[in-house]
Order: C-alpha cells, then structure tokens, then sequence
C-alpha cells in the first residue's frame, strides 16, 4: 500500500476514535470542541464552538495576521528558538545540538527532510538509544519540492528550520496528555497567542518508514507546527505498531519568527538583514499597493495543494481587482529576490555540511536551486554575488550557527567552481534554446531541462510560456516500503560468534603464515557452510571476503546475512553437528587489512589537503589495491595528488596507533559528531569505531591494523573523476605497494632498453623510475600498461618514415634529412623520439606535395607510368585524376601499397594499363585501381 493510503486509513480511524489519538481531555478542559469543516470536511477544534470553517487558509480567508500580528510581541529568528528551548527546557526536556543536514546515518535519503529524520530508522525502532528520551532539536531541514513556492506564498522555504519536540518512552510512560499541554501553553504563554486564534487540525502524516494520526496547529491562517503521535511503522502489508511510543512534533522557526511581526512575507524577518543589503544592492521596489492586496491570498499559490496553478492567478487576480499578467509583475521579482537570498541560505548548510554540487542525486538539487537564483540574477539584471550573499546569510546565523561563518572559505571556494560550471553550462543551454521552433510542449520542457541544462527562468526570458509548478513537474515518486530479499533461509540458526575481531591481525601471529580456530557446522545449504563461531571476515563494508580452508576444503566465498556468517566451499563433504577445523589465509587477511587502515588514512589525509567537505562516496579494498571515491568538486592535480601521498607516508612512519573503541550511537555521535559515519550508519544501538590517534576516528566494521607503521609501503596509483562531484583514488600498500614499485621498475628498465640505455644511472638522470613512468604516460597520453607497446610503435614507425624521406628526396629532388633522436636519460630519448616522429610525418607530407610536379614532368607524349615511393593511395588517386583530366594523358602510378591508373588518352585504357600489375583490378577505362600489386 502507498504511504498515502495508509495515512487515509489512520486519519479516518483517528476520526472515528479521537480519544485514542488526541489529547481531547484537555482539549475539553482548555474550552475547545470539535467541529467539521463545511468547506473542506476537514476535523477540527477551536475555543469558538459555533466555527464552521477549519484554519486552512483557503479556507479561512487567507492569511489574517498581515500587518495585524496576534503576539504580545515580537521576535527574531534566532530568539524564536531561544524562547521555545527555554520554555521546553523548564518542562524538563534536553536541548541538543542540531544534526547535519546531509543524512549519512541513513541509506534511504541524502536530506534531513525534518528533525524526525536525524532518529529514523534505529531510535523510533527501539535498535538504537535516543540521545535523551524527551528533547528538542533545533534541525534545519531541506526539501526540494517546494521551490516552485519560494518567494511566492510568503512561507515557503527549501531549507526551513524545523524546530523538534521529540519524545521516546515505554508506553507505560509516554505521556501523551503534557506534550500536547507543554505545546499548546508555549502558543498561549510562550508566544502570547490568545487561545481563541488557536484551530487545531486532526490529520495524519507519515515519513521514513513512520506514521501516525497528527494534530496541526493554525493560527490566523498560518500552519505554526504539527504534533505527530507516531505509533507506527510502514511495512509491505500496512503499518504495525512500534515497540517505542514517539513523538515528533515539528515546528517551523520562520514560521513563529512571521506570525510574531506580521510582515508582508516571513522573509523580510527571517532574513532581515541579508534581504535589505539585497534590496539595497539591486534598488528593488516594490509596488506596496498591490502587494499588500495579493498578501492574504498568497498561501493559495502552493502548487502541491493547487491542480491548475495558472487558473489561480487569475482568480486571485480577479479577486484583489488586478490584470493577471501585471500582477505577476508586480510580484515575480520580490520573489525572485527572496528566492536568491533563500536558496543561498540553504546552500551554505547543505556545502558546510559536505555536500557537493552536482549532476546526480542531492548534489543535483543543489544544483538546481544555484542556478536558479543565477537565472534570475540573470533575468533581472542584477548585480549580485552569490558568494556575497552566502557570506552575509552566514553572518546573519552565526550566533545560533557559527559552524557556517567557520566553513566560508571552503564554501566560497565551492561556489566559486560551481559559478564557472554555470557559466559554461548557460552557453550550451541557451544553443539548445535557440534550436526551438515554437512554444516547447511540458514533456519537451523537461527534457530541455534534464538533458541540456535549459532552465524554465531562461526558457521565460526567450519569451516560451512555463508552467508555474514546473519543479515540481520534476519531483520522484511517492515513498513506498520495499521488502527486503533475503538469500538463505536461516530460521532458528543463531547468530555466528564473531572471532576476526579478536587478536587476529597478522601482525600479531608471530609471522606466522595463517592462523587457525575450531568450530561446530550448525547448518548445511549446498556449497554453503554455517559454523557457531569463525574467524574468516565475510564480504562487507567495501573489504574483499577472507579465504582459507575448513578441514582442507578450500573457502572461496564468506558472506554475512544479518548475524549469520556463510562460507562457500564448494567441494566440501561436511555435515551438521562436526566440529572443524578453520585456517585463514594470514597473507591475503593482512594485505587486506594494510589496504583497509590505509583506506582511512588516505580519507583523513584528502581531508586535510582538500578541505572539510571531503567524505567518502564509496570504497572498495582487494588484494590487489584500495579504491576510494571522495566528495570533490574539481579533478585533483599531480601536485595535489603527491601531497596527499606524502601525507599518508608521513602517518605511516609516525607510527600512529590504531585503536578500537565500542559504545552506543548515541555517546558516539555526541562525542565525535556524525564524520563517524563514512559508510553510513549500522543497525543497532552500539557502534564499533576505529580510532587512528590523531588522525581519524570512522565506524567500521572491518579487520584493521594495531598501528599505521603496519601499511609499510604506500602509493597512489591513480586519480581520476568519475562522476560530478566524486573523485576516485586508487592505491596500494604492503606487499601490493612493493610489487608496484617492482612493475614500475621493470617497465622502465624494458623502456630502457629499447631506447639504448643501458646503465641504471643514466636511466634515472632526472627522477625516480616513477617520476619517469609519469611523465612517460603524460608525454605520450597513454596508460602505464601501454608505454612499451606505444614506444616500439612510435620507434618502428620513425623509422619508416625516416626510410620514406630518403625515397621521396631521391624522387623529387630534394636533399631533405630526417630528424634524429638525441642521447640521454630514459626520458630525454622517448621524447626526443617522440618529437622525431612527429616532424619526419611532418616532412613526409611536405616532400608528397611534390609528387605531382615530379610526375608530371616524366610525362612523355601525354602518358606516364612510374613507381611512387609512398603509401598513400588517396594521393596517388587525386594525382593521377588530376593529370589525366588536365593534359588528357594517360597517368599510371604505382605505389607502396597499390598502384592507380587515371586515363583521358584515347589510345590508353586505365584497367587495360594496371593488368601487368594485378589480376584483380577495380575500374574501367577512365579510372581503376589495384591493391595486390
């Protein structure tokens, strides 16, 4: 079932059964009843019990508290969330610290969506410990789907700071009667909102796997929070109940900051500060008449509860007595001004949180909302700078926020490329807007969009008509719960005790080969063995599987399905209830385990060079090398590269030690932040950390070092982007590292050899063996695997030409010397032959523009016939054309590679002319050819 039919069925219940769900008790108590929306039919209570009309402000009337606030007073932004801990802080709930907007604990989105998201899925399940049991959260949250409403209805926000009051209790213990109290006298005593303004909605919402019947606050049309009673959990068939009882009450901060001035928009005080120095900048002015007459009616623009968008302009325009199209004008560039200063205010959190632009998923909506305040930086010819106004939006939030006025330079650095990836980006798109032939269809629109970076600000500007809602034509599907395959039925099987984590880095086996264990088989599925215990680490967290022997079958596979570990030995003859006897392979577990420290190593080494938006997208670590793919917005230099190197050489003869460290998410994150998760989070309440002192502390679950000096050797093999915004880095330690070194040298002592040098000394006249391999590949633009087969092809082909060029002189004439290779280093000789053979091509073509002249002056009585010391055919063909044609003579060449007959004479036959050459002739008598002379 999709999560929207689940939330119809929850809210029906709900308001069949209210008392279940509501704190109606002291709804009653505080002098409200529940009435039915005559308008919209939607469940209500309110202080006054003759209201037939629910708070929605389509309605209600609009918004009714523009220019005539229901607070006792007014506040800022940041005493918005100020008054609220305070508040909830004297009821005895714990104010933490916000989580980061980027959801690396989670696999099922990229975006904290609202505060309910930094404990989903292991807190609300119970897996996990909360960091307090009642607390509120001050989160800033991103949602794209409201982009076609930023500026427009006064509310809307692509990153909202959405205030939690969350709660996790036994249901013994959870008290659903004080947190509907605490929230509802905060209206009352902390906002100062006279009860009677107060009407509050009974819904439902659902999210991340979650839901539950909901109660919505509204005050003078304006939605303030949303009290979610979340009893439940989304599964393949429905919902069931959780284990826990939770509350996730979310509140928006603008929201509270707009009712308490009652500004024309919620922008001019939330961001007051940032807006003016826009306004300033651009000399923006607006016409307050119209603008104050469209106010009221701007929450009807939220193109996810309108069908027809456009159909609302106009009736909001007949309504307030105004032309359509000049009420857009009046109101689309404030909104385009509030826009900007918006979308760059949910940049700085998304870029200081270590997300990067990009072409593909987060990182394209981030994408997506920079340019589109370039866009209408653009369209309105304005003189505004993005890095400028992310600057004065960090400035304005530092004192709730000061992580993001700490991370500007990294983040001006960031848009910084991201500008001249847009500039490049609107050449191309304004070439494809050009190519259109009238208005462009919806579906036409999307792809120029999607494809070829055609924004709909720009299509506007060209003079195309866009739909209003066109981002959110753009939106994914609905959230809907997969159920998860499983691959072996492993019912009543218990978990395999796990013995890789314990004394078993090889390291530690007195150099000994291998290292061994006992264990019982509990279950048989085919090829595959369970034991009770065993120390082969199976497949996971990017580490290669072990590889060993049970009772001499070889191990070729180990798999982990939740707590039970699997081992593939496909020629084995065991049977349940024996006890065995286990080997793993110590060489290959330790070239693992050097590739899997050195892994976050190099992780915290990219990190120190490049900056703190460096997280891991992905990794990988076999026996034959590490990989690492790094959030990055541009391709690294060599240089670069070299000093990350060098770093983690560095780490590795420093001796750092590697230590493992175990305690609960919620200690963890407290204490060394959310970095901790570079692979995302696992399931469960504990978490397992691996510390490099001074270095790096991640989750992870795979085998490790006692120390960084156990890599050994260390190198970088490779660098390269593999897609918008990740870069991938290839290396190798130990015993890899030195087989390397050991290609390299090999390489360069083949390359060596073939260019004439013979000693090593002379082979490393300016660099090591690597330095020279790398410049090699540059020079020659080829991978190392490459160089031999490249120079041996460049070598036979100089020369060839060389040969060519003392046939062709002796042909035409010309006393002309092939370029000769130079002595010296490895280096010094493949470039020099390199350059060699570039300039003898370079001569070979210049000595065949004189084939025409020399043949036509061996032509003897309008006929030539003559041997060409060159392989192209094709030239050979126009020369005998051309002369044939030109003197009506009959020309016969014949070439290195096939001879040519061209003939105009009437006593000549071009086919008749080439038969003493080849009995396989194309033509006929004009023209023909041959290439089997």
């Amino acid at each position: 079932m999709s999560l929207s039919e689940l939330k119809k069925e929850i809210k029906q219940e709900a308001s069949e059964n209210p008392e279940k769900f509501f704190a109606t008790d002291i709804l009653k108590e505080k002098g409200f009843s529940r009435g039915k929306c005559t308008n919209c039919g939607m469940r209500f209570w309110s202080f006054n019990e003759d209201r037939e009309v629910c708070g929605e402000p389509e309605c209600s009337g609009g918004y009714t508290f523009i220019n005539d606030s229901p607070t006792e007073k007014s506040f800022g932004y940041i005493e918005a969330w100020e008054r609220f801990r305070d508040f909830m802080a004297d009821r005895g709930y714990t104010p933490i610290d916000r989580y980061p907007v980027v959801a690396r604990w989670r696999d099922d989105v990229e975006f904290v969506g609202g505060s309910i998201y930094n404990f989903q899925p292991y807190v609300v399940s119970g897996e996990a410990e909360p960091p307090a049991p009642e607390l509120v959260v001050p989160q800033p949250s991103l949602r794209f789907n409201d982009v076609d409403n930023v500026g427009i209805t006064g509310r809307h926000y692509v990153l909202h700071n959405h205030i939690g009051q969350t709660c996790f209790r036994e249901a013994d213990e959870y008290d659903q009667d004080r947190y509907f109290k605490d929230m509802f006298e905060f209206a009352v005593q902390g906002l100062g909102i006279p009860k009677e303004k107060l009407i509050l909605h009974e819904d439902s919402w659902g999210g991340g796997g979650n839901l539950g019947a909901c109660m919505e606050f509204f005050v003078d049309g304006l939605e303030l929070w949303n009290q979610v009673y979340m009893f439940y959990e989304q599964t393949p068939d429905g919902y069931e109940e959780l284990d826990l009882k939770v509350l996730d009450m979310g509140m928006g901060q603008e929201r509270i900051t707009w009712i308490s001035h009652g500004t024309e928009t919620s922008y001019e005080c939330v961001m007051p500060e940032t807006v003016e120095k826009l306004k300033e900048r651009t000399g923006l002015e607006t016409d307050d008449e119209v603008w104050e007459k469209f106010l009221p009616y701007s929450s009807e623009l939220n193109v996810d509860e309108v069908e027809d968008i456009e159909e609302k302009w106009v009736e909001i325009a007949e309504e307030i007595d105004e032309d359509v199209d000049e009420l857009k004008k009046a109101i689309k560039p404030a909104a385009a001004l509030y826009s900007i200063a918006e979308h760059t205010r949910a940049l700085i959190f998304a870029l200081a949180d270590g997300k990067i632009p990009s072409n593909t998923g987060g990182g394209h909506n981030l994408r997506m909302i920079y340019r589109r305040a370039k866009d209408f930086i653009e369209k309105y010819d304005w003189d505004i700078d993005l890095v400028e106004v992310a600057r004065w939006n960090a400035e304005e939030l530092e004192p709730m926020f000061p992580e993001l006025l700490d991370s500007m330079d990294e983040i001006e650095e960031i848009l910084d490329v991201e500008e001249r990836k847009y500039e490049k980006a609107r050449e191309k798109a304004q070439e494809e807007l050009g190519k259109l032939d009238g208005q462009p269809t919806v579906e036409e629109m999307i792809e120029l969009y999607e494809s070829h970076g055609v924004s709909p600000e720009m299509m506007e500007s060209a003079g195309y008509k866009v739909p209003e809602d066109f981002y959110a034509m753009l939106g994914g599907s609905e959230e809907v719960v997969k159920e998860i395959e499983e691959g072996f039925d492993l019912e009543g099987v218990e978990d395999t005790e796990k013995l890789y984590y314990e004394n078993n880095e090889p390291y530690r086996q007195n150099g000994t080969e291998h290292f061994d264990f006992k264990a019982e088989v509990l279950k048989v599925i085919d090829e595959w063995i369970v034991l009770d215990r065993t120390m082969f680490y199976p497949e996971g967290g990017g580490q290669l599987h072990d590889v060993g022997k049970i009772n001499n079958f070889q191990v070729k596979d180990v798999q982990k399905q939740n707590g039970v570990i699997l081992h593939k030995a496909p020629d084995h003859e065991l049977s349940e209830g024996k006890t065995v006897k286990g080997v793993v392979n110590g060489f290959k577990r330790k070239q693992l385990t050097q590739h899997h420290t050195a892994t976050h190593v190099v992780n915290a080494a990219a990190r120190e060079q490049l900056g703190e938006h460096i997280y891991q997208s992905g990794a990988s670590k076999t026996l034959e090398k590490g990989r690492l793919d790094i959030t990055h917005y541009e391709k690294l230099t060599q240089e670069t590269l070299d000093s990350i190197e060098s770093k983690v050489q560095t780490a590795v003869s420093e001796d750092h030690k590697v230590n493992v460290l175990e305690m609960s998410k919620a200690e963890a994150e407290k204490k060394y932040g959310f970095r901790i998760y570079q692979g995302g989070a696992p399931p469960g309440n504990n978490i397992r950390l691996i510390e490099i002192e001074d270095l790096d502390i991640e989750a992870c679950g795979g085998t490790h070092l006692t120390t960084t000096s156990h890599i050994e050797e260390f190198y970088i093999t490779n660098s390269r982007r593999i897609q918008d915004g990740v870069i991938r880095l290839e290396y190798k330690a130990g015993e890899a590292a030195r087989d390397y070194m050991k290609e390299v040298e090999s390489r360069i002592d083949d390359v060596a050899g073939l260019v004439g040098v013979e000693t090593v000394s002379d082979q490393m006249l300016g660099g090591t063996y690597r330095e020279t391999e790398r410049k090699l590949c540059e020079l020659l633009s080829v991978e190392p695997d490459q160089l031999m087969n490249s120079i041996e092809r460049f070598k036979n082909d100089n020369s060839n030409l060389k040969e060519r060029i003392e046939k062709l002189s002796d042909f035409i004439g010309e006393d002309r010397k092939p370029a000769e290779t130079e002595t010296g280093t490895v280096f010094k000789r493949v470039e020099s032959l390199f350059s060699a053979w570039r300039e003898n091509e370079k001569t070979v073509e210049e000595l065949e523009t004189g084939i025409e002249g020399e043949v036509r002056s061996r032509m003897e009585d309008r006929v030539v016939e003559t041997e060409v010391p060159t392989e192209n055919v094709g030239l050979l063909i126009q020369v005998a054309q051309k002369l044939s044609s030109g003197f009506e003579a009959s020309v016969t060449l014949i070439g290195e590679k096939g001879a040519v007959s061209a003939s105009y004479h009437e006593d000549y036959d071009a086919d008749e002319n080439l038969e003493k050459y080849s009995e396989n002739i194309q033509g006929d008598e004009s023209f023909a050819k041959a290439f089997d002379v």
